[in-house]
């Protein structure tokens, strides 16, 4: 079966890359570059809260609440319609806590997007990765540590590629509130279009 990542992609096809662009008021290019910056963090993410019993029950439980009865093409229209943001911002304060700014910054530094344009394009993947991931547990009848066990075999998939991984880690991985230097991973953010086998 597909990657939880290519699931996401599928969804994201060129149409929802251009409207996405529109949203924004960037390029198609530079929204394409932003969101595959932006995908691996975000399951990254994911797959680090889920690795923990607690934290698995809690997205699952959110899952069940909050995403059950959603499909992917109805998240995405609700966000590039403009709505939705404010559950995306939610959603991102639950997966990130106190390192969102910091996730936020890297996706900017490493994309080209400006910092409050990095935050909206999260806040508008947030939604459809929740709904992607909570139909595969619904088809799969997936509990807890099946969706441990999901997240954490991405999680590991996203840190054998030099970009992908280096910003997880970066974002994930350090203690305190300091800035990050993003300028090294960035060099390798060529490496992010392997993990989704670019167009």
């Amino acid at each position: 079966m597909s990657s939880l990542l290519d699931m996401v992609r599928d969804a994201i096809d060129d149409r929802v890359v251009k409207r996405t662009a529109s949203e924004l008021g960037t390029s198609p290019d530079l929204a394409q570059n932003a969101i595959e910056t932006a995908l691996p963090l975000l399951v990254g993410a994911l797959g680090r809260n889920a690795a923990e019993p607690q934290g698995a029950q809690s997205l699952f439980n959110a899952l069940h609440k909050d995403h059950g009865s959603s499909q992917p093409t109805d998240v995405l229209s609700s966000v590039l319609g403009g709505g939705g943001l404010g559950d995306g911002m939610k959603i991102l304060g639950h997966i990130f806590g106190g390192r969102q700014q910091r996730a936020e910054q890297g996706v900017s530094q490493m994309s080209g997007l400006d910092g409050a344009t990095a935050a909206k394009l999260m806040a508008m993947l947030a939604p459809v990765i929740m709904s992607v991931l909570a139909n595969r547990s619904r088809q799969q009848n997936m509990g807890p540590s099946d969706l441990s066990g999901l997240l954490g075999g991405e999680k590991r998939r996203i840190e054998e590629h030099s970009g992908a991984g280096g910003l997880m880690n970066a974002v994930l991985d350090r203690d305190g509130d300091g800035d990050v230097d993003f300028a090294d991973i960035a060099q390798n953010v060529s490496m992010l279009g392997s993990l989704f086998g670019r167009r």
